[in-house]
């Protein structure tokens, strides 16, 4: 039996433990982390090391591409991305490079190793990223966000190096291409032109004779 005392300290500890029960269910649950809808929502790394977010690529289409430098693949894609890169960059084009060493090791290279090969070899002047595993258990969160993307004409892994990912303007993935889908294919040309149909133009600017200035 409980004394008196005894009694009256179990009473107070229940209702202190039901007051904090009552306290803790009133109060907002956190909220778990939205699940990325667009590549916009990543953070990716440069080659250089430096954090970048993708949204910085706001109104720009995207062409992402894992690349390596030890490929059979690697020559024909290389000296077709730079053109192609150059012909649409001032209209809103964007070559995302990632290295990726996930295929018969053909991307061994530091991140300072893989730039000087593509700038002295290539002369590429389009965006390099830091190495990422785009397969299996590592997978970096870009390319497992890209892999299951939910759309039959960009969901799949990676087949193999130089596979690469269209997204439009507003950062959703369009269509993928395989690896063998060089540069200047006629179906990723007109992919990329119609994507670019939709990047907000700038304004040209006016003539000053036409308003009399």
């Amino acid at each position: 039996m409980f004394s008196r005392v005894g009694l009256c300290l179990f009473v107070s500890m229940f209702l202190t433990v039901t007051a904090h029960a009552r306290d803790d269910s009133t109060k907002p649950q956190s909220k778990a982390a939205a699940a990325p809808k667009t590549v916009h929502d990543f953070e990716v790394t440069t080659i250089d090391g430096e954090k970048v977010k993708l949204d910085k690529y706001k109104d720009k289409v995207l062409l992402i591409v894992n690349v390596a430098s030890k490929c059979g693949l690697t020559d024909t894609n290389y000296k077709g991305l730079e053109p192609l890169y150059r012909k649409y960059k001032e209209r809103g084009l964007r070559i995302l490079a990632f290295p990726a060493n996930d295929f018969l090791q053909q991307e061994p290279g530091t991140n300072a190793d893989i730039k000087r090969f593509c700038r002295t070899k290539y002369d590429v002047t389009f965006d390099l990223f830091a190495k990422v595993c785009v397969k299996g258990d590592d997978i970096c969160p870009l390319y497992a966000f890209l892999t299951k993307y939910p759309d039959p004409k960009v969901a799949g892994p990676v087949a193999w190096n130089f596979q690469k990912y269209l997204i439009d303007a507003d950062g959703k993935p369009i269509e993928m291409f395989s690896p063998r889908t060089a540069p200047d294919d006629e179906k990723l040309i007109k992919a990329i032109e119609d994507a670019l149909k939709a990047v907000p133009q700038e304004p040209a600017a006016e003539d000053a004779t036409t308003n009399g200035q």
